[in-house]
């Protein structure tokens, strides 16, 4: 059965894109500068500088020019040469498919993977690196969004530090949303945007850099130059007084410039904060209304995003179109192996507030109801309100 878009207004609660916040979006109106004007010169230093104190990586962040998995292929391109072993840690889609990636370059790839409702756990990581003392990289998903679940990033780094390893992690949808930064994960090379958890549009990745991944990477004679893929060719551009490789999104910079002041000014630890509590909510909710959710324990489960199983006799597809066509709500789909097994509430950015689990349950609830699988929605409310009230 297929269900027409609704002409109610659109309440955006996937994993992204994520709705902008209004102070974003005045940012990318601002005039689009010439890129080598001074002014604009010194906005991407600002921005960049900015970017610094909270990525903490130990140089300045680099910014490439589209979306997140631009920053994910030109990190394997970059950091990856056919003399490495990479331990691929997988628990999810997007962990899964960064082997492809990794491999090009002729790297030796090991794979340590666990059930996709499942985290990795750090003991395991310590144990494979010790059967192979010849890994040189290990490649991690903090929040692995198909499956709405976060690996212990800060343990892994410590057990992947003490090998001496590289450690590179994809952060695009934690981010903003919990605590992670390279310094207390003890990451190389993180890769993320500011198009989940920060709350802008698609089309910048943010890169923090070790001075160790800037060193491999030198050595890598396979890195790519001059290429829409370099990261080498950006190490500089931050500066004011030197040149961009090619033209930068000027709208983007601004807005991402507005997102980081948001942030700053709320306070991470409070943004953090809302984050989890509109998750909290949503679980308590979900779970009094009889409904599974994704993770295997609580513990696994990501503060950005919630990701329900899709109750048996239920057309998932079928759900979240009702969903968006009667309520006006838009949710999303698993991807590859939890697609039609799951469906993903995110909870991201402007998003990121304990209203929107509220308005989530409901449409949630009224759309299973009109299939045919009635849940108790009062239940559902009243369990995700008293945990916001004691939040």
């Amino acid at each position: 059965m297929r269900y027409a878009p609704s002409d109610l207004p659109v309440f955006t609660l996937t994993t992204g894109p994520v709705d902008a916040y209004p102070a974003v979006l005045r940012g990318l109106a601002a005039t689009v500068l010439y890129d080598y004007d001074p002014a604009f010169q010194a906005t991407y230093q600002r921005v960049s500088e900015k970017l610094a104190t909270v990525v903490k990586a130990e140089t300045i962040p680099v910014i490439l020019q589209g979306e997140p998995v631009l920053g994910l292929e030109a990190a394997a391109a970059s950091l990856i040469g056919p003399d490495d072993v990479v331990l691929n840690l997988v628990n999810g889609v997007y962990s899964k498919g960064f082997a492809p990636w990794a491999a090009r370059s002729g790297a030796t790839i090991v794979e340590l993977a666990v059930p996709y409702d499942r985290v990795i756990d750090p003991t395991e990581v310590a144990r494979v690196l010790a059967e192979r003392p010849d890994i040189t990289v290990v490649a991690a998903c903090h929040h692995d969004t198909p499956s709405g679940t976060i690996n212990p990033i800060a343990e892994i780094g410590a057990v992947v530090a003490a090998h001496g390893a590289l450690f590179l992690v994809d952060a695009v949808s934690s981010f903003g949303g919990m605590a992670v930064d390279s310094a207390s994960a003890k990451i190389d090379l993180l890769i993320t945007g500011p198009n989940k958890c920060l709350g802008c549009p698609p089309g910048l990745s943010i890169l923090g850099v070790s001075n160790r991944a800037w060193a491999k990477m030198k050595a890598n004679k396979l890195a790519p130059r001059g290429s829409i893929l370099s990261i080498l060719d950006w190490e500089d551009a931050w500066r004011a007084d030197k040149p961009f490789p090619f033209t930068p999104s000027v709208a983007e910079i601004n807005g991402l410039e507005a997102a980081i002041d948001l942030y700053l000014a709320e306070g991470p630890e409070k943004v953090w904060a809302r984050h989890a509590l509109t998750a909290a909510a949503c679980r308590a909710g979900l779970k009094a209304m009889g409904l599974a959710i994704w993770a295997a324990d609580d513990a696994f489960a990501s503060p950005t995003a919630t990701a329900v199983r899709t109750p048996e006799g239920i057309d998932e597809a079928e759900l979240r179109a009702l969903v968006r066509a009667r309520y006006g709500v838009v949710l999303s789909s698993g991807r590859g192996e939890t697609l039609g097994k799951l469906t993903r509430i995110g909870h991201m950015g402007p998003t990121a507030q304990p209203l929107y689990a509220v308005v989530a349950l409901t449409a949630f609830a009224g759309a299973l109801g009109a299939l045919g699988h009635t849940v108790d929605v009062g239940a559902g409310v009243a369990a995700a309100l008293a945990v916001i009230d004691a939040g």
